[in-house]
């Protein structure tokens, strides 16, 4: 087994473990059950960490957690006039959907 990454919070280490297993990589999250017992232990040894049983797989991982983690934002100007930013895909304002580019 090899280490991919530390996810700072138990949320972001399951949509990253699912999201991978998906793109079938074959990772488990470890230290999953550890937060409560931060105070006991230093707080950044009880993170969640994503684990890959393939280590021949951690080029291939590590480029999709990149993408996961830097996703493109798109700004855009709803036909109400408002601007949206950021990734969302409808109008806060009106509730119109984001044109298509």
């Amino acid at each position: 087994m090899k280490r991919l990454c530390q996810a700072p919070n138990l949320a972001l280490a399951m949509l990253w473990a699912d999201t991978l297993r998906e793109a079938g990589v074959d990772v488990s999250v470890q230290r999953q059950f550890l937060v409560g017992v931060a105070g006991e232990l230093p707080p950044d040894q009880c993170l969640p960490e994503l684990w890959l049983r393939h280590s021949e797989q951690l080029a291939w991982a590590q480029a999709l957690l990149d993408d996961l983690q830097h996703v493109p934002q798109r700004d855009w100007r709803c036909a109400c006039g408002e601007r949206v930013e950021g990734g969302f895909e409808q109008c806060w304002s009106c509730g119109a959907l984001m044109p298509v580019p």
